[in-house]
């Protein structure tokens, strides 16, 4: 455990790094960020991330972060549960609510409950009302390696009253440590994905991706005209773990994700600007820097009863669990 550095708000953030085999991943005490990711004669990270905690204060606030307690898009900043409307804040467009707002969990302090060469575990509670979600929750997230070269997440949740549950990881991508993913191929085991608006918000619509641009079962490669910031659609229910997405370099070196859960974002990056904060490359990272593959239940679920549900009761247990495993050219 090392010292990051300190937030505006006084809090010390501490770093903290695991180890097997190949391959070593550093997290972050403030939103559990998946800092740095590294494979041995890789010169390069693997996930834009920076050295300063400045940079998480401010421009890479979403850069592999933890985010919930409900991730992406809710519109108009309002939801039903049990007859009540909940009211989040409108932090989007000043209208609808992205990533739950100033109070998610991407701006919490975590603490380490377990610490081991290969292994840690932090956790965060949330109080009833918090962000205008019900219950006081607890979360606990878990990151291990194994020597085959994978990283793997879990995230559990808990609650006392029935509440909206939809927690990611929000890690960008760019296997060649280059300035953007131009060459990168990207393949999905995805045969719909949802359509969105102006907003970016889901029409409601479960499409099929054969005959569009959104199409990625036998792979594509991603470059500047790449565009897209949608859901696709794995399954209706969480399912066994299960391979979802392959993402590979220009070098070969290639990234198989793998996840439980119902949904994966994917997003270009076309936003992203770092200012003047260096990344892992010494350099500010710019547009399409890396790509974002969030695991996750469908977005804007509350307003789309034929979406999977993200409600969850005190009596069902909440687990996602996500692994990205990492492999060099034959």
């Amino acid at each position: 455990m090392t010292h990051f550095g300190t937030l505006n708000t006084g809090q010390r953030v501490e770093k903290l790094t695991i180890a097997a085999g190949d391959l070593t991943a550093a997290i972050l005490t403030f939103g559990a960020i998946l800092q740095d990711v590294r494979l041995a004669g890789i010169d390069h990270g693997l996930t834009l991330g920076s050295d300063q905690l400045a940079a998480y204060e401010g421009p890479y606030n979403s850069f592999g972060s933890v985010i919930g307690p409900v991730a992406n898009r809710i519109s108009n900043a309002t939801a039903t549960l049990g007859g009540a409307t909940l009211h989040f804040e409108p932090n989007m467009d000043g209208k609808h609510t992205l990533h739950s707002g100033a109070c998610g969990l991407r701006r919490k302090m975590w603490e380490v409950t377990d610490h081991q060469p290969d292994r840690i575990t932090l956790t965060v509670t949330a109080a009833h009302g918090e962000g205008g979600f019900p219950g006081n929750r607890r979360w606990r997230v878990s990151y291990y390696i194994v020597p085959a070269g994978t990283l793997t997440m879990t995230l559990a949740a808990t609650t006392d009253a029935p509440t909206l549950m939809n927690t990611v990881n929000h890690s960008y991508w760019n296997l060649d440590g280059t300035p953007t993913y131009a060459g990168h191929i990207l393949r999905l085991a995805a045969e719909h994905y949802l359509p969105v608006d102006d907003s970016l918000l889901p029409t409601g619509e479960v499409a099929p991706v054969k005959d569009t641009a959104f199409d990625y079962r036998q792979g594509q490669t991603l470059g500047p005209d790449t565009a897209v910031d949608h859901n696709f659609c794995l399954s209706q229910t969480r399912a066994p773990l299960r391979p979802v997405a392959w993402l590979t370099g220009t070098s070969g070196l290639m990234m198989e994700m793998a996840t439980t859960e119902p949904g994966l974002q994917v997003y270009d990056g076309g936003t992203i600007r770092s200012d003047d904060f260096p990344g892992h490359r010494g350099a500010p990272y710019d547009l399409q820097a890396g790509l974002a593959l969030e695991a996750q239940f469908w977005p804007d679920a509350p307003k789309n009863p034929h979406f999977p549900s993200i409600r969850l009761d005190p009596s069902i247990p909440w687990e996602h669990v996500t692994s990205w495993t990492f492999s060099r050219p034959a």
